[in-house]
């Protein structure tokens, strides 16, 4: 079928699709993004439950590193870190299914449109 015989309607299903595909997209990297953060942060709790509280810790802000305070502030920001990390990778994650689930309706929409203009031309 060529475009401009398509219905307006049609057009803007697909033109929708397309919008929510790249919605799609766009969450999942966030999300995956936020998931390394998280991976990353879940290992350097790990590494500061090996160390006692003698040992320095040193915290990189920006392209210097700086002595902290003590093994306790550290942890205790790590923590609300992490858990600030898991709301938002909660979140993205139910963002994503509202999204595949929409996306997969408008697909299922737009396949029988083309599949009843198609039967049409015939």
């Amino acid at each position: 079928m060529v475009e401009e015989e398509m219905p307006p309607q049609l057009r803007d299903q697909i033109n929708r699709l397309q919008q929510f595909r790249m919605q799609l997209q766009m969450i999942t990297q966030q999300r995956q993004q936020v998931e390394i953060r998280l991976k990353e942060t879940e290992e350097a709790l790990e590494e500061l439950d090996k160390t006692d509280e003698k040992t320095s810790i040193y915290k990189s802000i920006g392209a210097i590193l700086v002595k902290t305070k003590g093994k306790d502030d550290v942890v205790k920001e790590l923590k609300e870190n992490k858990e600030s990390l898991e709301l938002r990778k909660t979140t993205l994650d139910k963002q994503e299914e509202r999204t595949k689930e929409k996306l997969n309706e408008l697909q299922g929409k737009v396949q029988n449109a083309l599949n009843l203009a198609g039967k049409g031309e015939e």
